[in-house]
């Protein structure tokens, strides 16, 4: 059987620097940090965030391994929920996201908004009415 692990950022270079971004930002702990392949890992519950440069990737995948070239990763976004996307918003603006989407009640009820983080990964805050009953 298998089950999710993590996921992987590939950032162009200086992971700690967005290992430290996501730790204030969005208040994960930095678990684990390797300085010589600048790779580390944020505790995010039962899974993990890891964050790693180029050319990681390029050392662990080899030849095969490119990195987007818009600056904007395809086909990853990463979701945390909140008790209050409102605060989680701001203070993922403070800390240096760029605003996609301010917070919004979706048709479905659940209160999102959406940031950029200062490696260009596409990241949603979200309320989910049904672990609150006053939603």
């Amino acid at each position: 059987m298998n089950r999710f692990a993590s996921t992987v950022i590939y950032v162009p270079d200086n992971a700690k620097a967005v290992l430290d971004f996501y730790e204030r930002a969005f208040g994960l702990d930095i678990k684990f940090y390797d300085p010589e392949l600048d790779f580390g890992e944020l505790d995010a519950g039962e899974t993990t965030i890891a964050i790693a440069p180029h050319s990681t990737g390029k050392v662990m995948v080899g030849d095969s391994y490119a990195a987007e070239s818009d600056g904007f990763p395809k086909n990853v976004e990463l979701a945390f929920f909140s008790d209050d996307v409102e605060k989680a918003y701001a203070t993922a603006i403070e800390h240096g996201c760029v605003s996609l989407c301010e917070p919004k009640v979706t048709p479905w009820g659940h209160t999102v908004a959406y940031v950029k983080s200062v490696e260009g990964t596409l990241v949603c805050l979200a309320r989910n009415p049904t672990e609150h009953q006053d939603a």
